[in-house]
């Protein structure tokens, strides 16, 4: 009975399916014949089957001819036994006719559920992985993606968990497992390249190997020989290894030596043979064989005595896809068990016969090939005779070698097999293999299947066999970004129709996480496999700007950076176009701070590329958000100084080295000497003297500079340094012929106005911090030792530091102390009616002085007299109204040109507003009757406000003041609104502005809100009525007119072509007499042609009367013979007149002479004539 063991391992559940051949065979189910005689052993031993009769490989150069001899070399050559032998030929045929013989079901399965659900549970209650490698060898051991080992006995419990979690996270997941002969120990193989050893009957780990191969490169492979002390080990730079173990004086050690060096071509396959327990004693064993399959060829070494090449043997031409695969089985030839090595690579099986002769010659002998027509994935032998197949459609097929029939075939297609391909791309190492390994490991599942004593275990995935079906769909559709956001969905649990998912989320998110990165590995590959090699240069940048934003964003949603930089960048890195363009759609992400920190290397290429491209202004912004923690701070400033990157300069100061200072001083330094010496700055200069302003402002506020905020625990102390630093008496390296407060005199020079504006902000701050009002005290001073009575200061600069003054000491909270005779030159500034800079500012800084009370002490009538002179009419209004000096404002208004429009809103509201006495109300009364005559010179616009005034007087004399608005405003107050309009467009007949004054008053009653309501819409209604009715009527004659003017072009242009349109007779005779018109050659007789294309003389014509009119000027013609089929001679006068253009036209167009230049003329003239009489 032969076990075949299918292991369906599922993220979700792992199930474990038994193939177990029938334990009785039934004759009559297999139509095994009756024998007489049954054959004995001794008998089958010794026949010789045909297949294996023995001969050479054709290309002898290829093996050791040192250990041929020349019986080898007489036997049939690889060509010969292939295509030109009969027998080869005829075995063939007989097979094809085999092959439909009926054998029925030659396995049977069962789901070793026991195993499942412990991998399951393991899975979700200690984390402990995805299964990826499993080894059979009298216990079960699977693998996981979190480095542990999980060992089951033959009653499918688990006997012991090897490796934590710890582990896995340094080594990564396990690659690679083998189990010795006795099953005592256990060799592991992780992804990132070390080795342990497992003592299997108490759990104890007794070495750890890291250094048997190159770092950098995962475990393929692990095999333990025939030697309990020897083991070999293939890695993904296609090296093998040979690892011999030691335990001298109780130290276990073990030396490595190197078989097989990738260079020459990566080895992705190995195979030790191994004798079963019979054959232990067997000759070949001593020689300790080795098979391994490159990407090329296939060798058979001895490591024993010593290192000896054996046997190579070249493939023939395959998909480079194909997987290579080997096989040894010891099998009776000629009553001589020898082992037989299988291997393939596509869909062509050999077999490799392994002798050794008494003289210690070893034979490698090619049997007869077996051709399938799918692509091999797995190969195992179950017994001498049976092998079992799994092709790249994942169909098993169970095929009998002697025969060459397939015994069965069944879809494995639901178990999912679990395939290698990270390992073989070496991902947990940075993916740093060749094309053509990656290319194999596509296909590769060495270690989900593992055979032992005619059993056979296939380790599968059933992970949501539905959920990842539809993302695979997507994938072989080449559809990365669906793909991707397919399983971003399952990820995040918003996917729809999801089938089998983890319940936990973290669990869930495990898996899908895994699966994602497989994709973007996958979407790496695709980009830089398609990207075009020739082109535009805008072509392939264009190709990688659609593919690397995925990478990246995707790569953030998994937290995944260390995959982004280390990974996918170093294989974007091989393209140059494709490591450009990473790196500038790099800035996105770092101003959007989705990306703050990034690894030394990248940082280094993304300085270099932004440099080197003259992409400085995107570097500072790159900077100034990234973590200075990955920034080389030496490096950067450096950059950033000689490009004059000052934003990122300043925030790798105070963000890296906590320094506030250091750029003020660099920055002080390259704008104060200019300043000194009175040059005018370059752009360069008057952007770094911004940018102190900016920079100083945001440190006293506690805001970071360029973004963000000073730490609060820090906040504080920069507002100390800063202020200390300006008032600093003298700089660092000062001379003696600086002047004292360097850094504010450089300020104040570079621009006095924004600088005090700085302060202005920070002062409104400081109302409870002690330490900064006295900061606050002490730069005023300053200002004030630095700025008065100094000719390096124009007077407008002082001016601007008098306001500055000003409008702190206006404060409800000053606590500036001012000398009360600063105080006075500072009114006396501010009232200066010589200097008129500033005019308005300056008396909106007093009046603000005013209304908060400061300047109570002064003299009002001396205050009042600098308002008058300096025209500080809102001064002089604010003092008025303090006295109750109404009328007085009346002039104040006025007087001020800005104002002069409000006189009348500020009389309405006075007098219709309480609060006033009746007597303060009629004083501004007979006041504004004093001044009407002044309104009399206003715009009329002005001239509508004196109607409210007149309309709370209801003056009856107001005619005397020739006042037609007035009179009209009192006429519809009386409810003749007709009236009142009669009287504006009389006034507005007889100005000499009419035009303009109606269209004012039609403009202003349209707007004015008071031409809404009451009986004043009225007049409103009729304007409103008039202007949509003139609309209306313009449209209108516009409209006719452009119709009009369209006809009579048309018309016209239609008389015209007919007028002067050629006419062609139908004959060359005349319709009358039948002759020639041409009769004489002298002679000069005159023809008329039609439009009909009669043709007639003159004379003829006019013989039978068919033309009349009062001169021959002005005689019309008709057609004679048209005439006469109508009945008729000729048109009479009324008919003429009734079809006068038809006739007209039709005469002026038919009468021609011989002369026709002659004749031309006066038809465009007659033309003329009627085009002036039609316009006239």
């Amino acid at each position: 009975t032969y076990l075949f063991i299918i292991k369906c391992v599922s993220h979700l559940g792992f199930n474990l399916f038994l193939f177990n051949l029938c334990p009785q065979i039934d004759d009559k189910e297999f139509d095994i014949p009756q024998v007489d005689t049954p054959p004995t052993l001794e008998s089958i031993l010794s026949e010789l089957e045909e297949e294996e009769e023995p001969f050479l490989l054709e290309d002898t150069c290829m093996l050791n001819t040192d250990n041929i001899d020349a019986h080898s070399c007489d036997t049939s050559s690889l060509a010969s036994s292939d295509s030109g032998d009969p027998a080869h030929l005829k075995r063939k045929k007989k097979t094809m006719d085999v092959n439909t013989t009926v054998h029925g079901s030659v396995l049977r399965h069962s789901l070793l559920k026991g195993i499942s659900a412990q991998i399951v549970s393991a899975a979700d209650k200690v984390d402990a992985g995805l299964p990826t490698a499993i080894t059979v060898s009298g216990v079960i051991v699977v693998g996981t993606s979190h480095g542990l080992a999980l060992v089951f006995d033959t009653n499918q419990a688990l006997r012991l968990c090897l490796g934590t979690k710890t582990t896995g996270a340094e080594f990564g997941a396990v690659s690679a497992l083998t189990i010795n002969h006795d099953c005592s120990r256990l060799l592991c193989g992780f992804a990132k390249g070390q080795i342990t050893m497992w003592d299997l009957a108490n759990g104890k780990l007794l070495r750890t190997i890291t250094d048997a191969h190159p770092p950098g490169t995962a475990i393929l492979h692990v095999k333990f020989t025939d030697d309990p002390t020897l083991a070999v080990c293939n890695d993904s730079g296609g090296s093998v290894f040979e690892l011999a173990f030691r335990r001298v004086m109780g130290m276990r050690s073990c030396d490595s030596r190197c078989l097989f060096s990738g260079s020459k071509g990566e080895v992705c396959c190995i195979e030790p043979l191994r004798a079963p327990s019979d054959f232990r004693d067997h000759p070949i064993t001593h020689y300790s064989l080795l098979a391994m399959a490159s990407l090329t060829k296939i060798l058979v070494i001895g490591l024993k005595p010593s290192l000896k090449v054996w046997m190579t043997f070249p493939y023939s031409k395959s998909d480079p896809s194909s997987v290579p695969q080997l096989a040894w089985q010891f099998v009776p030839v000629q009553k001589i068990v020898n082992p037989i090595l299988a291997f393939c690579k596509g869909d062509t099986v050999h077999f490799l016969l392994v002798k050794k002769e008494e003289s210690g010659t070893i034979h490698v002998i090619k049997q007869r090939q077996l051709q399938i027509s799918c692509d091999i994935i797995s190969l195992s032998w179950i017994n001498s005779r049976t092998l079992v197949l799994v092709d790249s459609h994942e169909k098993l097929q169970v095929l009998d070698r002697p025969s060459q029939e397939v015994l069965e075939i069944m879809d494995l297609e639901q178990v999912q097999l679990v395939y290698n391909s990270r390992h073989f791309k070496s991902l947990a190492t940075g993916g740093n293999v060749s094309q053509a390994l990656a290319l194999v490991g596509e296909k590769a599942c060495y270690q989900s299947v593992s055979s032992y004593a005619g059993q056979i275990i296939y380790l599968g995935t059933k992970v949501l066999v539905e959920n990842r079906r539809r993302i695979d769909c997507l994938l072989k559709q080449e559809n990365f970004v669906e793909a991707l956001s397919l399983a971003w969905s399952f990820h995040e649990g918003t996917a729809k129709a999801v089938v089998g998912m983890f319940g936990d989320p973290v669990k869930r998110k495990g898996v899908v996480g895994d699966k994602m990165v497989e994709i973007l590995f996958q979407f790496t590959e695709h980009a830089l496999r398609k990207c075009p090699e020739q082109g535009k240069i805008q072509v392939m940048e264009q190709h990688f700007h659609d593919v690397i934003p995925v990478l990246v964003d995707y790569c953030l949603l998994l937290q995944r950076l260390d995959l982004l930089f280390n990974q996918l960048y170093a294989r974007l890195v091989e393209n140059v176009v494709a490591k450009g363009v990473f790196l500038e759609l790099l800035e996105s992400y770092i101003v959007a701070d989705r990306l703050g920190h990034l690894t030394t290397p990248i940082m280094r290429d993304l300085l270099a590329h932004y440099h080197g491209n003259g992409m400085m202004d995107s570097l500072e912004r790159c900077i100034v958000h990234l973590d200075v923690t990955s920034l080389d701070i030496q490096q950067v400033v450096k950059v950033c100084w000689d490009n004059q990157l000052y934003d990122a300069m300043i925030y790798v100061f105070n963000s890296g080295m906590n320094d506030y200072i250091t750029p003020l001083e660099k920055l002080f330094a390259m704008i104060g000497p200019p300043l000194k010496e009175g040059r005018s700055l370059t752009d360069e200069e008057v952007v770094m003297g911004n940018k102190v302003l900016v920079y100083i402002s945001c440190c006293l506020a506690g805001r970071a500079y360029p973004l963000g905020d000073i730490p609060e625990d820090l906040v504080v102390q920069v507002k100390n340094q800063v202020f200390e630093f300006l008032i600093r008496l003298h700089s660092v390296d000062s001379s003696e012929e600086e002047a004292v407060f360097p850094f504010i005199r450089t300020l104040l020079h570079f621009d006095t106005r924004e600088f005090l504006n700085v302060l202005a902000m920070t002062f409104e701050d400081f109302k409870n911090d002690k330490q900064a009002l006295e900061y606050q005290q002490r730069i005023v001073d300053i200002l004030l030792q630095v700025m008065v009575d100094n000719p390096d200061f124009t007077p407008s600069q002082v001016g601007g530091l008098f306001t500055f003054l000003a409008r702190q000491l206006a404060k409800p909270d000053n606590t500036l102390f001012v000398n009360r005779k600063l105080f006075d030159q500072v009114l006396e500034f501010l009232c200066s009616p010589v200097d008129d800079s500033r005019h308005t500012e300056r008396q909106q800084v007093l009046l603000e002085l005013l209304h908060v009370g400061s300047v109570v002490h002064f003299d009002e009538q001396r205050l009042l007299t600098l308002a008058e002179k300096a025209k500080f009419y809102q001064i002089c209004e604010f003092l008025y109204e303090k006295k109750h000096l109404y009328d007085r404002i009346i002039d104040c208004y006025l007087r001020d040109p800005l104002r002069k429009g409000e006189i009348f809103s500020y009389i309405h509201n006075l007098l219709s507003m309480p609060g006033y006495s009746p007597e303060e109300k009629q004083t501004v009364r007979e006041k504004s009757l004093q001044r009407i005559q002044v309104w009399t010179c206003m715009t009329i616009s002005q001239k509508v406000f004196t109607y409210f005034f007149l309309l709370t007087h209801k003056d009856p004399n107001v005619k005397k003041y020739h006042h037609s608005e007035a009179t009209a405003f009192l006429l519809e107050k009386k409810g003749d609104v007709h009236g009142a309009f009669t009287v504006l467009l009389e006034f507005s007949a007889f100005c000499n502005l009419s035009t303009y004054m109606s269209f004012d008053v039609c403009t202003f009653v349209c707007q004015d809100p008071v031409y809404g309501r009451g009986k004043l819409s009225e007049i409103q209604g009729l304007i409103l009525g008039m202007l949509d009715t003139f609309n209306y009527e313009q449209t209108l004659l516009e409209t006719t007119t452009s119709l009009l003017n369209h006809d009579l072009h048309w018309s016209l242009a239609h008389l015209h072509a007919a007028v002067t349109r050629g006419l062609h007779p139908r004959q060359d005779h005349c319709n009358i007499c039948l002759q020639q018109y041409k009769r004489r050659q002298d002679s000069a007789e005159e023809i008329i042609v039609f439009s009909c294309g009669h043709l007639y003389h003159f004379q003829c014509l006019q013989q039978k009367g068919c033309g009349w009119g009062v001169s021959e000027q002005q005689q019309q013609w008709s057609c004679y013979k048209c005439s006469s089929s109508q009945g008729g001679r000729a048109m009479p006068t009324t008919e003429l007149k009734r079809g006068r253009s038809t006739s007209l036209a039709q005469v002026c167009a038919c009468k021609e002479r011989k002369n026709f230049r002659q004749k031309d003329t006066e038809s465009v003239s007659s033309f003329q004539n009627w085009c002036t009489m039609t316009v006239s």
